[in-house]
């Protein structure tokens, strides 16, 4: 029985976590080998590294060179790195004391009135040893998501904070910032990626992470991105993770949208005027599960591209536009899709 409880004990005393900081360095060098998720694993930190978007971003950079900074509100649609470049510019400004002069505050935490009034106060009034010319910084990400009350109490803040503090807002809208806040700060719009701009950077993390891909598969990531990076890198990481091989069909599997090339068949099925046809694949896309704003979202995004005389693709999209009005106001049946392929059948014939 001794030797039994001898044997558990050393167990035990491995087990227990260690306070030599060994544990820590090796956790590090675990999370540097691929438990991260890509999107904060391949996070740019320099502005260099920032894709799109080159001339906010060079306007941000001469912010961060002259050190006395504005507040600024960034807005522009998910995944083209608002808080990227908010982050980047406040390590450039402070530097060492990047974790003691930044509160960034999300819209997963409570943002009324209450922390308005309480933390982001209580974080203005904290003494931090800055350089001359350097000031705190408070980013408020999703700050669109912000009640009216808490903004409000928000403007007051920044003003009366202003010696020693700095705000930089990012939100999808600013039109739900109030005005206030809005004439207060430094205005930046940020518009989506091109696709070139994701391809590259997709290639360049592929290359990093020796994921195994072909063209086919790294045009599905870029085609379900659309524009946001955020997105690209995760799907690629899906799949890469899920199929260990990044091809159109692996890629499709893991984001689960209506595939382009059988939405592309249907269309071309419509420019040939064969409503039957067009219907037929329809009706398999729709019993494969997918809603009614699915389909008209990838029908809109592949008519884009469609080979067909300019006069009949805008006759298209006008078409498709009206049927996602009413898609949206909640008329979302078979039937109005397939009155959508009636219509297009009809304006094929007429052109």
């Amino acid at each position: 029985m001794g030797g039994e409880n001898g044997a558990e004990e050393p167990m035990d005393v491995e087990i227990m976590p260690s306070t030599s900081g060994y544990n820590i360095k090796n956790k590090e060098k675990e999370g540097k080998s691929g438990h991260l998720p890509w999107i904060e694993k391949h996070r740019p930190q320099v502005f260099s590294e920032i894709v799109g978007n080159e001339d906010t971003v060079s306007r941000l950079s001469v912010f961060a060179q002259h050190g006395n900074c504005p507040n600024i509100i960034i807005a522009g649609p998910p995944g083209v790195g608002k808080t990227t470049t908010i982050l980047c510019l406040a390590r450039i400004l402070l530097g060492p004391t990047f974790k003691e002069a930044v509160l960034e505050l999300n819209a997963s935490n409570e943002r009324g009135i209450d922390v308005v009034r309480n933390k982001i106060k209580m974080f203005a009034q904290k003494k931090v040893n800055l350089p001359k010319g350097k000031h705190k910084i408070i980013i408020l990400d999703e700050a669109d998501s912000m009640t009216e009350g808490a903004q409000q109490a928000l403007r007051r803040t920044m003003e009366i904070y202003s010696n020693t503090t700095r705000f930089a807002l990012a939100c999808n809208t600013s039109e739900k910032i109030i005005e206030p806040i809005q004439s207060r700060c430094a205005m930046l719009r940020y518009g989506k990626l091109s696709d070139a701009q994701i391809l590259a950077k997709i290639i360049e993390v592929c290359t990093k992470e020796n994921v195994s891909y072909t063209d086919d598969g790294l045009e599905a990531i870029v085609f379900t991105a659309q524009g946001d990076m955020r997105q690209a890198l995760n799907n690629l990481q899906s799949t890469s993770n899920g199929f260990g091989h990044v091809n159109s069909e692996n890629v499709f599997k893991v984001c689960d949208e209506p595939h382009p090339l059988l939405v592309k068949e249907m269309l071309e099925f419509c420019t040939q005027a064969n409503i039957s046809k067009s219907y037929g694949v329809m009706e398999h896309l729709w019993k494969m599960g997918y809603s009614a704003e699915d389909l008209i979202r990838n029908i809109f995004r592949v008519c884009k591209n469609l080979p067909i005389d300019e006069t009949l693709k805008l006759d298209f999209i006008k078409e498709i536009g009206i049927t996602h009005l009413g898609i949206v106001d909640g008329i979302d049946s078979l039937l109005q899709i397939n009155s959508l392929l009636a219509r297009l059948c009809k304006r094929a014939m007429q052109s």
